[in-house]
Parts: structure tokens; sequence; C-alpha cells
């Protein structure tokens, strides 16, 4: 017998979701930092930090994140559930939690570049 990770695909479930969140981390690092990796306007360097501290901080943090929600889901649900209902819950807050990485990194991209539209009131 296995343990109850492996009985209910709680591991192939958590290596894709790990999967996931490092491309989910690499495209948007990729659309976010394209502004300040090719110089600014003017003589503007470029900005160096977005490659030794921004591209690390999504390809490894995001899915370390998403796993941290994922298996943080499923101890909190324990043995409340059935297995297929407990994989399924967790992943669907993985998910979540992706995307809610993935909207946080663009905005962070977007102060750190300055290639956010300013909003002008009305």
């Amino acid at each position: 017998m296995g343990s109850v990770g492996e009985r209910d695909g709680g591991a192939g479930v958590g290596c894709l979701l790990a999967l996931a969140g490092a491309g989910t981390g690499l495209v948007t690092w990729l659309h976010g930092a394209r502004p300040g990796l090719r110089g600014g306007f003017e003589g503007e360097g470029r900005n160096l930090s977005l490659l030794y501290v921004e591209l690390p901080a999504m390809v490894l943090g995001v899915p370390a994140v998403a796993l941290a929600v994922w298996a943080l889901t499923r101890a909190l649900l324990g043995d409340r559930l059935t297995p297929a209902a407990r994989a399924s819950t967790s992943a669907v807050a993985g998910l979540t939690a992706l995307t809610l990485l993935g909207w946080a990194c663009i905005t962070w991209l977007d102060h750190a570049t300055g290639s956010a539209v300013p909003t002008t009131p009305l």
C-alpha cells in the first residue's frame, strides 16, 4: 500500500501544478520584463535587476507558493472529503493561487519597468 498522496493521485497533481507554476512565472516574466530589458527612452539603461531578482523570484517563487496553497488545502481538508473531492478541491485552490500570482507578477513588473498606463481622474 502506498501513502495517502499516492492513493488519490496527489503527487501527480502536485507535479503538474509545479510545472504550471514555473510556466506561469516564466511567461509572466517574459511578457512584463520586455520593456525593462530593451532599455528605456533616450539613453535610459537596462534594468538588470529584472534578470537577477525578478526572474528567479517568479520562476521559483510562483510554483512554491502555489504548491504551498495546494498542500495547505489538502492538509486542512484531511479526511473530511473523498480522495477525489479532496484532490479536485486542492487543485482548484492551487490554480486559483496561480491566477492571482500571475496577476500580482504582471502588476509588479508593470510598476518595476514603468510601463503601467497612468490613469487620469475625470
